[in-house]
């Protein structure tokens, strides 16, 4: 059995920057991409209801399609593959699938799952920025895990924003209980990323209210 090589948390976390050049011939197997994901699913969100979706791209026919719709950004067609982190509007839907296999695990009291989906079905219904806002910011939590769970297996990434998410969606044929959040390239970096300032943790902080 081969060694198990172990990287630092806090070595991953410095090192993961964003690349933008990739190594167009190294190829990542479908287990290697579902492993990550896996990590990627991880991720904490409200009330459990796992707010995302994995779009996986690494047909090279397809990532061409993908180019003009990220603005010509060349690592859509260089990675090995490239993630659309799609958020759920409709994740409260997904309530009774993951309450109902913690009460028949005997995790929770049928009450307390009744409960918490009356909660969740009232935001839904009645907060009508909860659906997007709770889509976008858990969905988020599910990519920064991805991208440091490449790095931990020494692959870099890079998320990106710059891409026509209306025609994304056309393109890919989306279905409407999802928005797209980001792009995140994964592969292996054939330049190193640019070197990037952050202010002092001092110009960051405020301490107990403004």
């Amino acid at each position: 059995m081969p060694p198990v090589t172990q990287t630092d948390f806090f070595t991953v976390v410095r090192e993961r920057h964003s690349v933008k050049h990739y190594d167009a011939a190294h190829k990542l197997s479908e287990q290697e991409i579902k492993e990550l994901l896996e990590i990627a699913a991880g991720a904490p969100s409200s009330w459990n209801l796992q707010h995302w979706k994995f779009l996986a791209i690494t047909d090279q026919a397809a990532k061409e399609k993908l180019l003009p719709i990220a603005y010509g950004q060349k690592q859509v067609v260089e990675a090995s593959v490239v993630v659309a982190i799609l958020g759920d509007l409709q994740a409260n839907l997904n309530a009774e699938a993951v309450y109902g296999a913690a009460v028949q695990a005997g995790l929770m009291p049928e009450n307390v799952k009744s409960a918490l989906i009356g909660q969740i079905e009232n935001a839904y219904a009645n907060v009508p920025a909860v659906p997007r806002d709770e889509a976008l910011r858990n969905a988020s939590l599910a990519a920064m895990q991805l991208m440091l769970a490449a790095k931990a297996k020494g692959l870099d990434s890079c998320p990106m924003g710059g891409y026509d998410a209306g025609q994304f969606v056309e393109a890919f044929n989306v279905p409407p209980r999802y928005v797209p959040v980001m792009l995140v390239a994964i592969g292996k970096a054939a330049a190193p990323a640019r070197p990037t300032s952050r202010f002092p943790v001092e110009q960051t902080i405020v301490w107990n209210g403004f």
